[in-house]
């Protein structure tokens, strides 16, 4: 682009101080400030002290001026006016800044007790020409303690000819007794669709063109501070010169291009991860601001997922020209308002990754590498047809329905015993089944304890769970042996011998409940002891020979509570006895033989799920996959 010669004055006048507003109706986006205070100058019930308060460039500093300007016009009567006549005297100087009468004081250099009293010095003369001597403060929150103590009175009863206007950006700053005694006035951000207008009326009155894209762009990089957009607006015109595009506007902002981001978000919905990281790699060699551009994309998502639900109403709410509007509209007609929030949570989620991030593209990479990547959603009416028809075929009866209806809230009949679901292998959370059981038909002699099957329930959904028959009455093993008499449980030779060590250990793990129940800790050591003999009348525990549990278990408190509770259990007076040698009988212990138990107890029961026909034909149906298979823990 070549370059552009202007024949415009050196002394420049910047746009923000050129089109300030002149009066309360010139005032845009604070129309409550304005209607409060031009309503109080009519009755005439101005307050002696004001407080305006609000972010950067919102129009506290100008209002003040509008105020004095109003309260010292003399060209309409000769009395206060919400509307000055901008001719006279006080109305010409106030805007220039030049009005002896009315003084603007910068608080963060007149901000110590020695200014403040020199102020007060002054406060009891009169004016020198106008109705009101005034005082302007600004960024009033940089005053001392001191300065402010020396306010409080004078504040609260000053001369009537004296009037105080303060304004900050950090009110939580100013003392409460400060407060009291002023009218606070509150200024809001300006809307974005408030700051495009009067953008537009400046263009015009400078006899420059545009787009709508170049002030949309404007107006939302402005953040609802007009100051920010009247200055970005001279950056733009210095780059651009009589006619402002959205692309100059763009480059010199630093924020992405449009077209770019729309892309980057329809490859986002699309799924297509390496249109993604094409599309980041351009603007990283462009040199943008990953963090900006972050923040851009995720404000472009909130934009598609409001027009997905808004639908035709949402053009007041997304604050875009008409051209983005399409493009947006189009990209939500591509996805379902479900796939669409889902999107935006998982990037507003990455975001913070991407800004606190020492590499921020990585970061931002990733993010949309794992968005794109999502499993598609299942709608919950279609999982329970599925569920149906997987009855229908079984011959089992009708699911059971919910309690309290199907949408969200609702409570679900709790799954019986047996009861199996599963999940497409498309779902966001990939279940497998939900909580519930497998009923399992074992023979009476193995040594499985209680345990069933258990996997995770997906939250949110509320599946009706399909009846299994029950086990057997031959499939249940009990959780306690109880003592064969006279007959001893000792070791011998052969599959008896193996037999005989095993239900040793079981009878020993019943003693160590009972013990567990009141000495918990003492139970914990004979975890790690192994049986070597147990009869009615003589129970032999061994111990490795340096075996610090068999210290402890030889103790003869610690002896006596083991006494206790296998005469207890054996209802005989049975003598017991610590064994600290090698050898003599099995050397497995209650801990390992217990992890072997469990063990064996895992594998058969995995064997026995991926097996079950239910589940096969769930899978089959459901194109679904076994993950993993859990257990509840023993039940004491």
């Amino acid at each position: 682009m070549g370059a552009w010669v202007s024949e415009r004055p050196v002394s420049y006048l910047v746009l923000a101080r050129k089109y300030r507003p002149q009066s309360f109706e010139d005032l845009v986006g604070q129309s409550h400030v304005a209607l409060t205070l031009a309503n109080a100058i009519a009755v005439g019930r101005v307050a002696h002290a004001f407080l305006f308060t609000g972010v950067r460039g919102v129009g506290k500093t100008t209002s003040a001026r509008l105020l004095a300007k109003c309260l010292n016009c003399v060209g309409k009567g000769g009395q206060p006016t919400a509307t000055p006549c901008q001719e006279c005297a006080p109305c010409k100087e106030i805007a220039a800044g030049a009005d002896i009468d009315v003084q603007e004081i910068d608080g963060a250099s007149y901000n110590g007790v020695d200014e403040v009293r020199r102020l007060q010095e002054g406060l009891n003369f009169r004016p020198a020409r106008d109705r009101f001597k005034i005082y302007i403060v600004d960024e009033v929150h940089m005053l001392s303690n001191a300065a402010w103590n020396a306010f409080l009175k004078t504040l609260e009863e000053p001369p009537p000819h004296v009037k105080f206007i303060f304004a900050t950006t950090e009110v939580h700053k100013v003392p409460v007794t400060i407060l009291s005694r002023c009218q606070r006035f509150d200024f809001r951000l300006i809307a974005t669709a408030t700051i495009a207008g009067r953008l537009r009326e400046v263009l015009a009155k400078e006899g420059i063109a545009c787009d709508d894209l170049s002030v949309a762009t404007l107006a939302r990089e402005a953040a609802g501070s007009m100051r920010d957009a009247m200055s970005l607006l001279d950056q733009v015109i210095a780059f651009s010169g009589d006619r402002l595009t959205g692309e100059d506007v763009a480059r010199v902002l630093g924020v992405p291009n449009r077209r770019v981001l729309h892309d980057l978000a329809g490859a986002l919905v699309g799924g297509d991860a390496t249109a993604c990281l094409l599309r980041i790699d351009e603007l990283a060699n462009q040199g943008f601001d990953l963090a900006q551009v972050t923040r851009e994309i995720l404000r472009h998502l909130r934009n598609v997922v409001v027009s997905k639900v808004a639908g035709s109403t949402a053009r007041p709410l997304l604050d875009l020209a008409d051209e983005e509007v399409r493009d947006v509209e189009a990209l939500a007609a591509l996805a379902d308002a479900d796939d669409l929030v889902r999107i935006y949570q998982g990037f507003s989620r990455g975001y913070d990754d991407v800004v606190r991030s020492g590499q921020p593209r990585i970061a931002l990479e990733m993010t949309l590498i794992r968005l794109a990547r999502r499993p598609p959603l299942l709608p919950l009416d279609e999982l329970l047809a599925r569920l149906g028809e997987l009855e229908k075929r079984l011959g089992g009866g009708p699911p059971s329905p919910p309690r309290g209806g199907a949408r969200g809230g609702s409570t679900s009949t709790p799954p019986q015993a047996g009861s199996v679901t599963t999940a497409s292998r498309g779902t966001s959370s990939r279940p497998v089944m939900t909580r519930g059981a497998l009923a399992l038909a074992t023979s009476s002699d193995e040594p499985l304890s209680d345990r069933v099957p258990e996997v995770p329930q997906p939250k949110g959904t509320n599946l009706s769970p399909l009846a299994v028959a029950p086990l057997p009455a031959s499939a249940v093993v009990p959780h306690r042996v109880e003592p064969a008499g006279e007959e001893s449980f000792g070791t011998s030779s052969g599959e008896a011998g193996s037999r005989g060590i095993l239900e040793s250990l079981v009878v020993f793990r019943a003693i160590l409940r009972r013990i567990a129940e009141s000495h918990p800790a003492i139970a914990s050591i004979f975890d790690h002891a192994s049986v070597r003999e147990i009869t009615r009348e003589r129970v032999v525990l061994g111990f490795g020979p340096q075996s610090f549990a068999g210290a402890q278990a030889k103790e003869p408190e610690v002896l006596d509570i083991v006494t206790r509770a296998v005469r207890a259990y054996f209802g005989a007076p049975t003598q017991v006895a610590i064994d600290l040698s090698a050898g003599g009988g099995s050397d497995e212990t209650v801990a390992v033989a217990a992890a072997a138990s469990r063990r064996e107890a895992s594998e058969k029961a995995r064997a026995a799920v991926e097996n079950h026909p239910l589940v096969v034909e769930a899978l089959r149906l459901f194109g679904g996959e076994l993950r993993e298979v859990r257990f509840r823990e023993e039940e004491e």
